[in-house]
């Protein structure tokens, strides 16, 4: 098993998780737990999603085709089939993996706004995700390929690609295949259910990461300036006078 980084400890709390908090998971070093209040939504979404089944209600992305094929309706026995398709033929990302940070970033967003209790999926994929985060056994996610719209399709379908044992993730800085990935963290790939490929695929992680990874890079590049420029003053004599706060 792949050896986590820390015992520093985040309970994320969904709908409350604040930006000091996405900065500690971007650096890394630290272990995310999810808030216990999350787990009755989920379960309550849950058992949503599989009454529409038991009932054989029509209901998109549960056991309906996907866009053009919306209305066409897939048999019972072909749902699992039906969420892994959609999750192997959406990972065509291209260009390099991103930053570890950043994967991280996405790791617990999707983790939170799964656990927001509206998308129908098993606690225990959101409880893989942050195992995954724990441990830094990280999806090798490439950078090119989302268009942001309905979601980040592409790059969030090589996330779940992972868990379902496919794709490729770094474990103590190695790549390997989803499946090794998987028993890193000691759990075996999981068989998709109901809605559970579209609830991964949807969203706006990437791009969120990707943001925020921007935001503390700009953070520390405005703590660095102002602390040269203080260093600046300092060397030439110059006046602090310019800089009162009446001026």
């Amino acid at each position: 098993m792949n050896t986590p980084l820390s015992t520093e400890a985040i309970t994320l709390d969904p709908g409350h998780v604040t930006l000091a908090q996405l900065r500690r998971i971007h650096a890394g070093g630290v272990q995310l737990t999810l808030d216990v209040s999350a787990q009755a939504g989920m379960r309550a979404a849950l058992a949503t999603v599989q009454r529409i089944v038991d009932e054989d209600q029509v209901v998109y992305g549960i056991n309906t085709g996907f866009g053009k094929l919306a209305s066409t309706k897939i048999a019972h026995e072909r749902l699992a089939e039906l969420q892994r398709n959609l999750v192997l033929s959406h990972s065509v990302g291209t260009g390099e993996a991103l930053p570890d940070g950043v994967v991280r970033l996405i790791l617990a967003t999707k983790a939170v706004s799964l656990a927001r209790g509206h998308s129908g999926i098993r606690p225990a994929i959101v409880d893989a995700l942050l195992a995954l985060a724990n441990a830094n056994v990280l999806p090798v996610i490439p950078a090119k390929g989302s268009v942001g719209a309905s979601g980040d399709l592409a790059p969030l379908a090589h996330l779940a690609c992972v868990l379902i044992g496919e794709g490729y993730a770094k474990v103590n800085g190695q790549v390997v295949s989803g499946k090794e990935a998987m028993a890193a963290v000691g759990l075996p790939p999981f068989v998709l259910g109901p809605k559970e490929g579209l609830a991964l695929l949807n969203g706006t992680q990437v791009s969120t990461a990707l943001a925020l990874a921007g935001l503390f890079g700009a953070e520390d590049v405005f703590c660095a300036a102002l602390v040269a420029g203080s260093l600046s003053l300092e060397a030439i004599k110059g006046s602090v006078k310019p800089f009162d706060a009446r001026i």
